[in-house]
């Protein structure tokens, strides 16, 4: 296997990378959408991390990464049949966290699933051929160029995405298993806009840009080149940074269940998406969960000011409404919003 660039190694896009981690930590967040410009190190920052975290165990052989017995007999009639497995029953393995490319020339078979032809045509057996979901379950579904995707291909995922199931009702068969996944999309917006609905779905947004100081361009190339010359050594080299990066996941994921969470926090999250005219309340729970996960990465035994307003551009930015009155960007609204509402708290903490 070709080994992958390290998480650790990746020099710059600071919150590309914490959003990512944030995502790994508390994978119901709902995903990460990145916007911005090519070659910023997006599709590799993503298959890094899928590549830090700490292997999954799923039943030897189940295409849709089950990870018990119980859970795959309930689930699909492959496994029930026998089909999985050695014959004496089943065997449960540690296996890479999967991240899936879904291309933009994706069919609807393809990704959601279909009659396996072969065995139909040859067998005169209906059998379920699984697709890029059922792979893609308990692990990552990356979308390359995710603003230029089909419309009924978006409708698909939006459903999907909402029930962390896939069915499927079509020649003959009737399947439904279940697909949860991490959505992380990533695109250059210069192409087009994403669908209001899917750019909802998405947990936390990040905008990245070409680095502009020659330091740090010189660092990326000089990284890059190292790992292409010699990819063995330079991934040793990094491994133990890699290592810490793994246990901070591992221990944040523990961390979490506990995490206590004050009204006061919670008060100032819906305050702060009531400042900013957000529809619903995906919002406020989405800025909840990426606080919390902040802060159990951070090690903190409870959800701070701090984590709000680290958390706050990531899960809000791209649940703004157009303001023709107001031209400045959704980041800046974003950061202004939480400058307004921490100030006069700050103010009478130092009085």
């Amino acid at each position: 296997m070709k080994p992958l660039f390290p998480f650790s190694a990746i020099v710059g896009q600071d919150e590309m990378r914490q959003a990512l981690l944030v995502a790994a930590v508390d994978p119901l967040i709902g995903g990460v959408l990145v916007l911005g410009d090519r070659g910023t190190g997006k599709s590799t920052a993503i298959r890094a991390l899928a590549a830090l975290l700490p292997p999954m165990r799923a039943v030897a052989g189940c295409p849709y990464n089950c990870a018990s017995e119980a859970t795959c007999s309930a689930n699909h009639g492959a496994c029930r049949s026998g089909e999985v497995g050695d014959g004496g029953g089943m065997r449960v393995e540690d296996r890479p966290v999967p991240v899936v490319d879904l291309p933009l020339g994706a069919t609807e078979d393809r990704i959601v699933g279909a009659l396996d032809l072969e065995r139909a045509l040859t067998r005169g057996e209906k059998v379920f051929e699984p697709g890029l979901l059922a792979r893609a379950n308990r692990g990552f579904l990356y979308i390359d160029e995710v603003n230029l995707l089909e419309d009924h291909l978006v409708d698909l995922l939006l459903d999907v995405a909402a029930s962390g199931e896939n069915v499927v009702e079509r020649e003959g068969l009737s399947v439904r298993h279940p697909a949860r996944f991490v959505l992380v999309g990533s695109g250059n917006p210069e192409e087009g806009d994403l669908r209001p609905q899917l750019l909802d779905r998405f947990g936390l947004s990040v905008e990245v840009t070409t680095p502009g100081d020659i330091a740090t361009r010189v660092d990326v190339v000089k990284r890059r080149d190292a790992f292409e010359r010699d990819p063995d050594a330079f991934v040793a080299g990094w491994r133990d940074k890699d290592a810490t990066i793994r246990d901070t996941i591992v221990a944040a994921r523990a961390r979490i269940q506990s995490m206590e969470v004050g009204d006061d926090i919670l008060e100032r999250v819906a305050a702060l998406c009531i400042a900013l005219g957000t529809d619903g309340l995906r919002g406020e729970l989405t800025l909840l969960r990426a606080a919390r996960a902040l802060a159990a990465i951070d090690g903190a035994g409870e959800v701070r000011d701090a984590h709000v307003r680290q958390a706050a551009p990531l899960a809000l930015r791209h649940r703004l409404r157009r303001n023709p009155l107001d031209d400045a960007g959704s980041t800046v609204r974003v950061e202004r919003a939480v400058q307004e509402l921490y100030s006069p708290r700050l103010e009478r903490v130092a009085g």
